[in-house]
């Protein structure tokens, strides 16, 4: 599709601020425009389909990732405009179709990931994993999108029945074991890749918190819980109750999603945070309410690391420096080191790869200059000499890597050296 003029002006200036760093200049030249030059298409209803690189679907979480560091942009540009907004559009019709699906085909072409799924699949799902941050990136999106454009016409009578279908999904899975209609079969030998107890997970306690079957990385949960997800759910279910208010003029919608905000909140400090020996209070990646705890970080957004990125506290809150701290270590078993990087990785790719997106994120949430501009060279060293950013890569060969084409991965670096732009760090 053709550039919006406000993104080519952009570039070009961002051309002669990078020129004294030409490998940089030509990262950011090749990541910032990839999702709109590889993975945007306009539909003839006037949505926008945004698939994620390498794989013909849209997830609703990456989708809302590959776009936002548009959004500055999109305030004056009416162009970017019609885009996010198709976007937002296509996310709702697709959160009133089934919100518990992950990522959707572009037509109901009933094609999927694995026909042989036993999770009542329909024509539109590429995929039916349930991951709580799938209902959440599509209403930051709306809430974002409204506050820097000030535009309302995303607030349709479709947008009503997807924010309210979400409020109802999470309340349901409040209580999953008694009152949830959901479960994920995979005829697989991969644990991370299906549901165990007949598809429902492993029990959980109620807590106040939501459930969710599936981590953003598309790995099942080990313990119901997950933290970072249910963190997110606490920012979005406050943008419902603003949008709630202020647009659709219901309050009812408003108390409900606020009542769950602070139950979901309170799970949170009452049952996610662990007194670890070596780091004192932390933050737990996941919990089953029963006092089982899962003690990582994961490359995926949201994780531990990414808490400042999604909102739910700032940088500088003393649970989250302490969770940090034990994700950047070995004690976080998906933490790994090599000779040309080191970071945060998944179960989802080879045991040992670094994730691009993980040093992102590092940096994106650091306070520290210093760590910053050191994460930036080590993204800019282990790119491959590809031009692209990747998903997982090993720290000893940076030629070793997951995903050529990952558009998520582009517009995270890219929304990195934006930041670091604005603070003269590069």
């Amino acid at each position: 599709m053709t550039i919006p003029a406000s993104v080519s002006r952009y570039l070009d200036q961002t051309d002669e601020r990078l020129a004294h760093r030409p490998k940089l200049q030509r990262l950011f030249r090749n990541t910032f425009p990839n999702t709109l030059e590889t993975t945007t298409k306009l539909m003839d209803d006037g949505t926008t389909f945004v698939f994620t690189g390498d794989i013909p679907a849209m997830w609703l979480r990456d989708s809302t990732e590959q776009v936002r560091h548009y959004l500055p942009l999109a305030k004056d540009d009416p162009e970017l405009q019609r885009i996010i907004g198709g976007l937002i559009a296509r996310q709702m019709f697709y959160l009133t179709i089934d919100p518990y699906t992950n990522a959707f085909n572009e037509t109901a072409s009933d094609a999927h990931y694995r026909a042989s799924d036993d999770c009542n699949l329909n024509p539109w799902m590429w995929e039916r994993k349930y991951e709580l941050d799938s209902l959440c990136f599509p209403i930051q999106l709306l809430h974002d999108y409204w506050q820097t454009t000030g535009r309302t016409d995303v607030f349709t009578d479709t947008c009503y029945r997807a924010i309210t279908s979400a409020v109802e999904l999470m309340i349901t899975e409040q209580r999953h074991m008694e009152r949830s209609p959901y479960h994920f079969i995979r005829d697989t030998q991969q644990e991370t890749e299906t549901l165990q107890n007949e598809g429902r997970g492993l029990p959980v306690n109620y807590t106040g918190m939501t459930w969710s079957g599936f981590r953003p990385s598309d790995d099942a949960c080990l313990f119901g819980y997950n933290i970072p997800n249910n963190m997110f759910a606490v920012v979005v279910l406050g943008h419902i109750r603003q949008i709630a208010t202020e647009i659709y003029k219901d309050e009812r919608l408003a108390a409900r999603a606020d009542k769950l905000r602070r139950e979901i909140d309170y799970g949170i400090r009452a049952y996610g945070i662990v007194n670890h020996p070596k780091y004192g209070q932390i933050y737990a990646y996941e919990t089953d309410g029963f006092g089982n705890y899962c003690l990582m970080d994961d490359a995926g957004t949201p994780g531990l690391i990414s808490i400042p990125y999604i909102g739910y506290v700032g940088a500088d809150d003393p649970i989250y420096q302490n969770t940090r701290r034990f994700a950047l270590s070995f004690d976080n078993p998906f933490y790994f080191e090599g000779k040309h990087a080191r970071g945060i990785g998944s179960p989802h790719t080879p045991g040992g790869y670094v994730w691009h997106m993980a040093l992102s994120m590092q940096a994106l949430t650091s306070q520290d200059d210093d760590e910053i501009r050191e994460l930036i060279d080590m993204l800019i060293n282990t790119d491959a000499d590809t031009g692209y950013m990747h998903e997982g890569f090993h720290p000893d060969d940076p030629s070793d890597f997951s995903r050529p084409w990952f558009a998520w991965s582009n517009s995270l670096f890219a929304a990195l050296i934006v930041k670091a732009m604005d603070r003269g760090l590069v």
